[in-house]
């Protein structure tokens, strides 16, 4: 079978494709909710594709599948075939060990912000995230609402340049100008934190003051500084949720009578089947429950996990998909395990599949 009929017999369902050239290597690995349009989008719809993706079609010469049965699945499929063969157009589109770090340190004569491709050991560090670029608008954002973009940082008693034109408070003077500096150092790494958003508020004021008096560049601009301080503000979010090695269970509806149950610690997926959902609630949720309690009870422990580079990106997928998708999840607290305390889980199972989308009510 050649390249064009085996685009044309893909299947409408959630995958993975490999795209290989003409020695059978794969150079490509991709994800898609329907197997067949995405695959077809590049030789067929390719007026606004990048110069990167036309130059990976003319190398392509055949190409291999693998059916999910979730899109979610694709995706974590995809995420680890990726690290596991590191496909060359994969690497050129996107470079999986581009990650960035923010780091407070505590130089003098003032606390700085510096901005890293490695996580510095003599200070508070925030990250790791995808994208330096979107790191050092955030980071240019900030300082700029704070007025703290010093130009002269090594200085101690004089003012700089940038004081005169209204971009720092006068740190570099020393005095209570410095005070006031650690003060807003202090609420950065609150807002990095993800405990005190005052910083996002001053912004926001400054970006509608800008609007009403019809300084639209001004607006323009710290609208965009806004977009990628939440970007970094999700970044942390994920590395939060997933580093706290929480127990979790995905509970998504394949069809009438087929239920998906996916079970996560941290970020690793510790189990994925399909459960009959044909019977009563009660059973139901007692099966499930004893798949969930069986599954973590058997799983190693593990220490607190530290999102580094080789996992972000899984941690990232898990993470929008619980906080974004119509699909079910539930946190289970490791006490919910215990024999004595299986009504618990039982029951907080029944809720689950109570708000699973578009399940029947025959169950309730």
């Amino acid at each position: 079978m050649n390249l064009s009929e085996k685009v044309a017999n893909l299947p409408l369902t959630p995958g993975v494709y490999l795209m290989k050239d003409h020695l059978g290597h794969i150079i490509y690995v991709g994800k898609a909710k329907r197997l067949k349009k995405r695959v077809q989008s590049y030789f067929y719809d390719n007026k606004g594709h990048s110069p990167k993706v036309k130059q990976l079609v003319r190398h392509i010469r055949d190409l291999d599948y693998i059916e999910t049965d979730t899109e979610f699945e694709a995706f974590l499929l995809e995420c680890r075939m990726i690290k596991d063969i590191k496909p060359m157009y994969n690497k050129k589109m996107k470079n999986p060990l581009a990650y960035t770090y923010i780091t407070v340190r505590d130089k003098r004569p003032y606390a700085q912000l510096d901005i890293s491709y490695e996580p510095e050991e003599d200070g508070q560090v925030f990250g790791p995230y995808t994208s330096r670029s979107t790191v050092e608008r955030a980071i240019l954002g900030i300082k700029e609402s704070q007025r703290i973009l010093c130009s002269s940082p090594q200085a101690k008693s004089s003012l700089c340049l940038n004081h005169s034109l209204g971009l720092c408070i006068g740190m570099c003077g020393g005095g209570e100008a410095l005070l006031k500096y650690n003060e807003i150092m202090q609420r950065i790494i609150g807002l990095l934190s993800g405990k005190d958003h005052s910083i996002l508020a001053d912004m926001e004021k400054k970006m509608e003051e800008a609007a009403q008096r019809f300084d639209f560049e001004t607006a323009a601009k710290t609208r965009d500084y806004l977009t990628a301080v939440h970007a970094l503000l999700q970044k942390e979010a994920v590395i939060g949720f997933t580093g706290a090695n929480n127990n979790i269970a995905v509970l998504e509806r394949l069809d009438g009578v087929t239920l998906k149950l996916i079970l996560i610690k941290g970020s690793n997926v510790l189990y994925a089947g399909k459960i009959a959902g044909g019977q009563a609630a009660a059973p139901l949720a007692a099966e499930i429950a004893a798949a969930i309690a069986g599954c973590f009870e058997s799983a190693p422990a593990l220490a607190a996990e530290t999102i580094g580079r080789d996992r972000i990106d899984e941690a990232q997928i898990i993470y929008s998909h619980l906080t974004h998708s119509s699909d079910s999840h539930l946190i289970i607290p490791d006490e919910w395990l215990l024999p004595e305390h299986s009504g618990q889980l039982q029951s907080a199972v029944r809720s689950l599949l109570a708000s699973c989308a578009g399940w029947p009510s025959s169950l309730d």
